[in-house]
This record gives C-alpha cells, structure tokens and sequence, in this order.
C-alpha cells in the first residue's frame, strides 16, 4: 500500500462516508476504490465492510437530533438488524457472489421508485387497527432483517432499500428516515465486520485510511439531509439509485 493508494482511498472514504450518510451508497464509491488498488474481490469485500463501521459511526454522530424519540423503535429492529447482518457475513463467507448479481438491480430499481413517488402523508383515517398495525410491524421487521442480510453479504445500495422502506412504511421525514436506516446500516454492518476480522483477510493497510475517510464524510451528510430541501434531495437519491440500477443491470445481464 503506496502513500498515493492511501491518499486514494481516504478520498473515495470522503466520498463514500458522504453518499453513504445520505444515500446508503457508501460501497458504491469504497468498494471499487479497494479494486483499483489491487484488491481481490473477497478481499475488497470484507475490507470494506470493516472500513465502512467507520461510516456508522460518523452518520450516527451527525444524526442525533433526528434519532431523538426513535429509541423504542430502534431497540425492537436492532436485533433484526444484527442477525441479519451476521447471515449475510456467513453467507458472503460460503457462497459465490454471484447469487445476489441478477437480483440487485431489480430491487434497486423498485426501491429507487418508491423514492421517487411522495409518500403518502399519515392521517387520522389512515391509523391502523392494532390487528393491522402488528402485522405491519412484522412484515417491517422481515423486510428489515432481508435487507440487512444483503447487507451483511455485498452491501452496495443496501441504503438505498432501507430508505425507500422506511419512508413509505413508516411515514417518516426523509431526515429521520435517514436517521433510522444509518443506525439499522450500522448495526449490521458491525456484526459482519466482527466476524470478517476474525475468519476472513481483511487488508488493514487498506481499512485505516479507507476508514477516516469514511468517518469525515459520513459526519458531514446527516447535516446536508438537515439542511437541504427534502424534494430535490428525495429526487436526487432516487435518480442515483435508479441509474446505479441501470449500471449493475447491464453488468450483470
């Protein structure tokens, strides 16, 4: 690792911290800078996967006002979150990666739609009955823990699919649903960080500055959904999402 590979991926840790805080599109910017410097996949893989904790930390930094009042929730999906996160690190670990090529940009593509279309805003009329409200809670969790699993496995755009669920299921403001899916990210990410550290060939040489960078972008993002007008920014993580749709479709078909 040269003083100019290092440089290199602070930058793309920069870049990576910032879309991820914002967009959940971190490995999209990290994951290819790993390559680029002579990583193998696997390698690059579970690198990044210990660098972008880093991200966690930093985006749950910036996004402490909109965490406020989100505790009960947060505590009930963490668990989730984490066993997912802990299947997608085994199975990155047993399988190919090749299962989850063809299905990715399908996924993408919906959950950049769902971005797209406003939310629905929650009325009095609109409140569940307690029947329908657990069922809701279930189907959440089960789309949580899936997600989370792909998380724990490849990771990229695994952001993009939490925030399109979290903004039409819960009705959130895309600030807090942004909150929400950087705290739920992290918690899985740690989890298959911890076991990649101690079974896989994690390149630490690669994670350090891989890793700052990260921590300075993703501290800065929060701060940028607080301040930016939801709309244009909602069409803006949208129109990403549906273009890196576009590009992992053409790879992978």
């Amino acid at each position: 690792m040269t003083w100019w590979d290092a440089a290199f991926l602070a930058a793309a840790g920069v870049l990576g911290g910032l879309t991820g805080s914002i967009a959940g599109l971190a490995s999209v910017a990290t994951y290819p800078a790993l390559l680029l410097v002579g990583l193998p996949p696997v390698t690059a893989n579970v690198t990044n996967t210990v660098a972008v904790v880093f991200n966690g930390v930093g985006s749950i930094w910036g996004s402490r006002p909109e965490l406020e009042g989100q505790g009960r929730w947060l505590k009930r999906i963490i668990p989730v979150a984490a066993l997912g996160g802990l299947i997608g690190a085994v199975l990155l670990l047993s399988l190919p990666a090749e299962g989850f090529e063809k299905v990715v940009p399908v996924l993408l593509a919906f959950a950049s739609v769902a971005i797209l279309v406003p939310p629905r805003p929650r009325t009095d009329a609109t409140v569940a009955s307690h029947r329908r409200y657990t069922a809701t809670v279930i189907l959440e969790s089960g789309a949580i823990f899936v997600i989370c699993i792909y998380g724990g496995y490849f990771g990229a755009a695994a952001g993009v699919l939490l925030l399109a669920l979290l903004l039409r299921a819960g009705g959130a403001s895309l600030a807090h649903a942004n909150a929400g899916k950087n705290v739920i990210l992290a918690m899985a990410n740690v989890v298959a960080a911890v076991i990649f550290v101690v079974v896989a060939p994690v390149q630490w040489s690669a994670v350090i500055p891989l890793g700052l960078g990260c921590l300075v972008g993703s501290r800065l993002g929060p701060i940028v959904v607080r301040h930016a007008p939801a709309t244009p920014m909602r069409l803006a993580i949208g129109a990403a999402g549906l273009a890196l749709a576009v590009k992992l479709g053409v790879d992978a078909y």
